[in-house]
């Protein structure tokens, strides 16, 4: 009896409690609490859909409630849609849904918007109306779409000029035939899907500006997690490949004011003959953050000025073949120097820069350094492979090295690291206080007043356009302070 008497009183203190739980509240003071009072997308392609942002939705109420509504404002119109706690496909609303009290639900939104056939970004607003006991909350949604031109799997076969006047968004590959050459207009901008390739079988010549550079980034434009986006990852896509061809046999290459980052490769130059010898001309530019190398130069003569390399997984610039000067470079070799874990690879313990002089297939090796900077994290940083040091033709003259076993006789006026330097403004990037990585000088920086005037006199104005002659004492690298 006493244990009847027993369960009958469970099953009526359960009755009595789930009763008391589920009761719904018409109080229309009664509402809800949301994650965040508005949801913000970064630009949206047209046609190519957003990234997926949650909102949680909570029931902070003694009693239980049910909220009327769930809806879009401009309803079916909407660029948004929406998707209620996994259990119904996206949607412009809902109704008649019970929360229980303490109780939260999740609701998904995609921001998907219609071509505008405009050159610039094009604001959409909306919001989320919710609708309880006659009383109606919102959550505002924002969203900027961009119109972009689409390339897939294309090689233009005939001297090609792109004037950017929308973005590109490329899949697979982009790519100019043999003995041609593709022009890219200042202000070019470039997203590339997972995998996608700028290849270059002609010549290139591409004139960015201050003003409108020529940018090259993964069509991640999203956030990885909060406050950190995808730009801050390597490997979204593959690089710019710069093949020299037997048909095209003097091969140029001019850059100006290139913006590359977040890729597998920054810039990759492929001569595969001793007899050829193509001419890059890189300038006033930057190439940051790449799973593999920033620059690889191979049998191909450079000239790189006013330009900034950094962080690679590997070596930020890798030569072999070629007669190579750098003048007024930044190279700074900072990959995964961070308290939280955004990359898809480790940074092996490899040398900022590698010049490899003991390739007999290669033409001979002859890379020459002035006004620059070349550091990282790792104790050498600079690393020329050669059968003889004191035979090496190279010069590096007026620089900022971290190395210790260096030995070559053409090392001139050369300052060395010391362990209480601090060179740039931001080389570390620390999880929630979001400063990106920033190779410009800090104020203390010993690369500050001793570049060679002379040299500098070639090149006045530094990669932002600040003139690093006004004081009469050129800074080191790319960037005058």
């Amino acid at each position: 009896m006493n244990k009847t008497f027993h369960i009958l009183l469970c099953i009526f203190l359960s009755i009595i409690m789930f009763s008391c739980k589920t009761k719904i509240t018409d109080d229309p003071n009664a509402r809800l609490s949301f994650s965040a009072d508005s949801i913000k997308f970064d630009t949206v392609f047209t046609n190519q859909g957003s990234s997926t942002s949650l909102l949680m939705v909570y029931n902070r109420n003694k009693q239980a409630v049910r909220i009327d509504h769930i809806a879009l404002a401009e309803g079916a119109n909407s660029s948004f849609r929406l998707n209620i706690d996994g259990i119904t496909n996206e949607t412009s609303s809902v109704s008649n849904i019970t929360l229980e009290s303490g109780d939260s639900l999740f609701i998904f939104v995609r921001a998907s918007i219609d071509p505008t056939d405009k050159n610039n970004p094009v604001l959409v607003e909306d919001n989320i109306l919710f609708v309880l006991n006659g009383q109606t909350q919102n959550v505002a949604l924002q969203a900027y779409g961009q119109d972009v031109e689409i390339i897939k799997a294309t090689i233009f076969e005939n001297d090609t000029t792109l004037l950017g006047l929308k973005p590109y968004l490329i899949y697979d590959y982009v790519a100019i035939d043999t003995a041609k050459t593709l022009t890219l207009a200042a202000g070019c901008r470039f997203y590339f899907h997972d995998g996608a390739q700028f290849v270059v079988f002609g010549n290139l010549n591409a004139q960015g500006t201050l003003e409108k550079p020529i940018t090259m980034q993964s069509d991640r434009i999203d956030n990885l997690f909060a406050d950190v986006p995808y730009s801050m990852v390597a490997n979204r896509w593959d690089g710019m490949y710069l093949v020299q061809v037997a048909d095209n046999p003097e091969a140029t290459y001019d850059i100006n004011h290139l913006e590359t980052r977040s890729g597998t490769v920054g810039i990759y130059c492929i001569n595969n003959s001793i007899n050829l010898h193509p001419q890059l001309k890189l300038k006033d530019s930057r190439i940051h953050n790449f799973g593999l190398y920033g620059l690889v130069v191979q049998n191909m003569d450079a000239t790189i000025t006013n330009t900034e390399i950094s962080n690679c997984a590997q070596y930020c610039v890798y030569l072999s073949g070629g007669e190579h000067i750098f003048t007024h470079t930044t190279i700074a070799s900072y990959f995964n120097n961070t308290n939280v874990r955004i990359q898809s690879v480790g940074h092996e313990d490899v040398a900022a820069v590698y010049i490899d002089d003991l390739n007999k297939s290669s033409q001979p090796t002859k890379a020459s350094f002035y006004n620059s900077i070349i550091t990282g994290t790792r104790q050498n940083n600079l690393v020329v492979a050669t059968a003889f040091e004191q035979q090496y033709l190279g010069e590096i003259s007026h620089c900022y090295l971290r190395n210790d076993t260096i030995d070559l006789p053409s090392l001139n006026d050369i300052t060395y690291y010391q362990k209480d330097n601090k060179v740039f403004r931001n080389e570390y990037y620390r999880y929630q206080e979001y400063v990106d990585y920033d190779f410009t000088l800090d104020s203390l920086s010993p690369c500050r007043n001793i570049a060679d005037s002379v040299i500098a006199l070639d090149y006045p104005l530094d990669r932002q356009g600040k003139n690093r002659l006004a004081d009469g004492k050129p800074d080191l690298g790319c960037y005058e302070y």
